[in-house]
């Protein structure tokens, strides 16, 4: 009996103290924020924000008015060995980034990576992230992916494009709206016109957009579409651009059908 009552005290203890929680912020839509997210931001000692004003913002829509300090990918080398002492003296932390979840294209990696080393229990809440809504809503196979994130901007940038090439899974990519064009071609260049791609954008906002079809036709449309916003490229792999039988001509798949020249809004928000 004392034994089981011991195990309960030390599970308490190790869930309330000395913790490094990761937490998923909203991508655009202020509803996505989880309940467990508010009480965990709300009962940390301190929050590390990628950005303080615009982190700032959502602290104070959710009436949050925990310590807040700045962590990002310019200073974290630096705030990670302060952080992991605050860690070690018994302070709970919560690491949020400007939107999404931390370490996903964003800071993060190196410091779940020090407090695990430190043996710090280092846990994430599930939540928001742009590329799971954007791969799911695209009709590519999502069953098996690859998720690379932004591409280098010069120096090794083809040599990644070259990586893909003969991919078999669905790629993720991120990109900003002002390279968005450039990306496409290069794309078409290097794995074909026919390659199946849907081009995701807005996620979770007012204006979220997939535009699917070939790489042929999706670089077309944005040649007279300006881009906006967040962008989430879906690239098909290798068996999403083959010929399409006569026998798949007469009764077309889900893929085929979903992706065509399709093009689709959120209408609900």
């Amino acid at each position: 009996m004392f034994c089981s009552f011991f195990f309960c005290r030390v599970t308490v203890y190790s869930y309330f103290c000395n913790m490094l929680y990761i937490v998923p912020t909203p991508v655009g839509n202020m509803e996505d924020m989880t309940m467990r997210a508010i009480r965990i931001l709300k009962e940390a000692d301190l929050i590390l924000a990628e950005d303080t004003r615009t982190s700032g913002v959502l602290l104070s829509h959710f009436d949050i008015h925990t310590p807040i300090l700045s962590h990002h990918k310019y200073n974290e080398h630096e705030t990670v060995n302060t952080v992991l002492k605050r860690l070690q003296a018994g302070e709970n932390i919560a690491l949020i980034s400007d939107a999404g979840t931390p370490g996903i294209s964003d800071p993060g990696f190196l410091l779940a990576r020090e407090a695990a080393r430190a043996g710090i229990e280092v846990q994430t809440l599930p939540g928001a992230t742009a590329f799971v809504p954007a791969l799911v809503s695209s009709g590519l196979p999502c069953n098996r992916f690859v998720f690379e994130g932004f591409l280098p901007q010069k120096k090794g940038r083809q040599t990644r494009i070259d990586f893909f090439r003969n991919e078999e899974r669905t790629v993720v990519f991120y990109e900003s709206p002002r390279r968005l064009l450039r990306t496409l071609e290069q794309f078409t260049e290097a794995y074909g016109p026919q390659r199946l791609v849907c081009v995701s954008r807005e996620i979770s906002k007012l204006h979220e957009e997939h535009i699917r079809g070939t790489l042929a036709e999706v670089t077309e449309h944005f040649r007279t579409h300006e881009p906006l916003g967040e962008i989430v490229i879906l690239l098909g792999g290798t068996q999403d651009q083959l010929p399409v039988t006569e026998e798949e001509e007469e009764t077309p798949t889900a893929t085929t059908l979903i992706m065509g020249k399709g093009k689709s809004k959120n209408k609900y928000k």
